[in-house]
């Protein structure tokens, strides 16, 4: 499929502290941003049907990861980056990792004591989808290739997956969805003209 440039969010793993020994590790943060092989549903289609999404382990293997941020809820505030060296993103055989240090100032101080208290537990990263598939039969969306990771951000409350995060992939599905409906119809139409096709050639060889 075409590469997509509409920025996608999803939500994800909880975020907690780093609780080992030494200064090392005081006011650091880790996580999931991401897991593979886990379907998870994005939105329910026309027919009231759950559509899934699974990120494969391949995902990440060509994604620009050149200057990652942590935010918070996606906006405002960068807490950590890439770039600087504060934050650490990867992926492992499980998912997609962060490592974050929130200990820069107080605000960041503030943040690390929500996640330690369990006042914020949840983890959201921002990106773009390369490449993907979608198979009818079982609903199900699988993200193949990323093409670029924007941030991995502490949430308060876990984004939608069906309202903006998907809704460009939605209204591809829906067109799926009412191709299909309308080749179900054209059959049935068509197996209706060979009945009463076989009901006048019957009427006729009786006459």
């Amino acid at each position: 499929m075409p590469k997509r440039d509409t920025r996608e969010y999803r939500s994800m793993r909880p975020l907690a502290v780093m609780r080992g020994e030494g200064e090392e590790n005081a006011w650091k943060v880790r996580g999931y941003a991401s897991t593979f092989n886990e379907p998870y549903m994005i939105y329910e289609d026309m027919d009231g049907e759950n559509v899934m999404e699974v990120i494969a382990p391949t995902a990440f293997d060509e994604a620009d990861m050149t200057d990652v941020i942590m935010q918070f809820d996606h906006e405002g505030m960068v807490y950590a980056r890439t770039r600087n060296s504060s934050l650490v993103v990867g992926a492992d055989d499980h998912g997609l990792w962060m490592e974050a240090y929130l200990g820069a100032t107080e605000a960041s101080r503030d943040l690390y004591r929500a996640i330690e208290t369990g006042l914020v537990d949840r983890m959201s990263f921002s990106f773009t989808i390369a490449d993907e598939s979608y198979d009818k039969k079982s609903k199900t969306w699988t993200i193949s290739r990323i093409g670029k990771v924007f941030d991995v951000s502490a949430v308060s409350i876990p984004a939608n997956p069906g309202t903006e995060i998907s809704a460009a992939r939605k209204r591809r599905l829906d067109g799926v969805i009412q191709a299909e409906q309308a080749e179900r119809l054209a059959k049935e139409r068509r197996r209706e003209k060979i009945k009463i096709l076989l009901l006048k050639t019957r009427i006729a060889a009786s006459k």
